[in-house]
């Protein structure tokens, strides 16, 4: 998700940190050329950020400066929001970094790196048990930048199949929707809202956070392009019964074709949970999509869609170009990207193969079990699957029983001030009354670094019974200031966009998905950076 950028004004622009320092002259008698970075001038002026600069700057103090700045980011490694992979071998980061000059999408130029694509969609593929028989068409596939683009291409084809079959039909075309869990994360209400297909929901309850198999299939009509159902859920990491929908669809004889949404569960179910069917085993299933960049291993950004064979990919939607030296076949929503991500991709997949896969998530799994123990030992409550039922995540709350006189909120923030980036979040509309924490184990959480945690927990718990309930409205009313006055220069949001009727946030109240504990809603614990 690209944050969308605010241009200031020029009155802000212009405007110093502090008031009356405009009038200060700063020497600049420096050579550039021999005085070292922190003696130059450059580290006495402000970066720029508003208006590119007339003058050049040297290499040296232009990195120093940049790295500088960065500095000032959490540490990866510490943050257990993000499902995005954060450690990938010295080798795999040498090939990624040789690959940054190609073009990927000149194939003509780049044969070598456009045939890898080919290998890792037909891996993919098969590892999602696409039909391979020679009496069945070829499936097919393609890279993407991640999840959420290969979802729009999905969407789109779905639409398009959909408007296809009703023309033949001599019916109406004009009035398409789509079913899904309110759990969704947000790219697929975009994909709905950006290409005009009615959002139809299966709301979540205080004891169901996963789509409801016969509500789904009840809310399917004529005018239903398709199913989402999602492998691995952003707020529980519980797998969807995908199969359940399928067996209704086809007990009912209703033509309904279902996606799968396998962003961070693609990686982890065949390995930890081959058994479970909700692949392409299904005969309802028609295309599913994956993230690379999660526990596919790779850097951001890099997804994967696949569908079940041309029927479920239109022809117009394909374009077929040769401007580029060759002829060649485009079903993107970009053109130009970088090839270093796929290729990352291929290295992990011949690097690791499904052994190394199978060892890593399971790995996962049985760190995920422990902090789960270890967290309801502690007296929370678990939210999450367990056993490899679902990702290698926990979610948790507070037992209401024991009357707490603070809430996931403080938790989060108190871990926060140890450097972990821990998330609390209410769950999706219909349920957000429940508050809870979230904790992605990916590869590089170990087991060590997870009895860390644990103990972080237990003194945040700790620090927080210990204060009072006037002590802790204290600490909300100072944490509710420093979030209005204390917005880092350059954060900002376009506030035309605020307020706005349309999402899920919007008619609820609620996020589409988890905020950062660091990027509050309206919870004053938390902080802003």
């Amino acid at each position: 998700m690209v944050h969308l950028s605010t241009v200031a004004n020029d009155n802000v622009a212009q405007k110093p940190l502090v008031e009356g320092m405009e009038k200060i002259k700063f020497r600049q008698d420096e050579d550039d050329q021999t005085v070292s970075v922190y003696g130059s001038r450059y580290a006495e002026q402000e970066l720029p950020a508003h208006e590119m600069p007339e003058e050049q700057m040297p290499k040296e103090v232009a990195y120093r400066m940049i790295k500088d700045d960065l500095s000032l980011d959490g540490n990866p490694m510490l943050n257990l929001a993000s499902f995005v992979t954060t450690y990938m071998e010295e080798e795999a980061e040498k090939l990624m970094a040789e690959a940054l000059p190609k073009n990927f999408i000149d194939y003509e130029e780049y044969p070598q790196t456009a045939d890898i694509q080919n290998r890792c969609v037909a891996m993919i593929a098969r590892l999602f048990n696409a039909p391979t028989n020679e009496s069945e068409d070829n499936s097919m596939g393609t890279s993407t930048v991640g999840s959420s683009e290969a979802i729009m291409l999905g969407t789109l084809a779905m639409k398009k199949r959909w408007q296809n079959k009703r023309k033949a039909e001599g019916k109406d075309y004009s009035k398409p929707n789509i079913v899904m869990n309110s759990a969704v994360q947000v790219c697929w209400e975009k994909a709905a809202r950006y290409f005009e297909v009615e959002e139809r929901y299966v709301f979540c309850t205080e004891d169901r956070y996963v789509i409801d198999p016969e509500e789904c299939v009840k809310l399917v009509d004529e005018n239903t392009i398709g199913i989402c159902a999602i492998i691995g859920t952003t707020y529980t990491g519980e797998y969807e019964d995908v199969k359940a929908i399928n067996d209704l669809l086809v007990k009912q004889d209703i033509d309904c074709p279902i996606h799968v949404d396998a962003a961070s569960g693609g990686f982890v179910a065949p390995f930890v949970v081959p058994e479970l069917e909700w692949d392409f085993r299904l005969e309802k299933v028609i295309s599913i999509n994956v993230s690379g960049h999660k526990y596919g291993l790779v850097y951001p950004g890099v997804g994967w869609v696949v569908w079940r064979s041309p029927e479920y990919l239109p022809k117009e939607l394909v374009f077929n170009i040769n401007y580029l030296g060759a002829d060649q076949a485009s079903f993107t929503l970009n053109f130009s990207k970088g090839a270093s991500q796929v290729i990352g991709q291929y290295y992990q997949m011949i690097r690791l193969g499904k052994n190394g896969y199978r060892a890593i998530m399971s790995n996962l799994t049985r760190t995920s079990d422990y902090l789960a123990a270890c967290l309801e030992q502690l007296g929370f409550i678990l939210m999450s699957k367990t056993g490899g039922q679902g990702l290698p995540l926990v979610a948790f709350r507070l037992d209401p029983a024991k009357g707490h006189h603070y809430d996931e909120f403080a938790v989060a923030h108190q871990l926060r001030e140890r450097g972990w980036v821990v998330p609390a979040y209410t769950m999706a509309p219909h349920s957000e009354k429940l508050k809870l924490m979230r904790v992605v184990v990916r590869e590089d959480f170990s087991r060590s670094r997870c009895d860390t945690l644990i103990k972080d927990i237990k003194l945040a718990v700790d620090t927080l019974n210990k204060m009072d309930k006037d002590k802790v409205e204290q600490h909300v009313e100072h944490v509710k200031k420093h979030t209005k006055h204390g917005k880092k220069k350059g954060v900002s949001q376009n506030k035309h966009y605020e307020n706005e009727k349309y999402s899920l946030q919007g008619k609820s109240g609620k996020a589409s998905q988890p905020p950062s504990p660091f990027l509050p809603r309206t919870n004053p614990f938390v902080r802003i950076y």
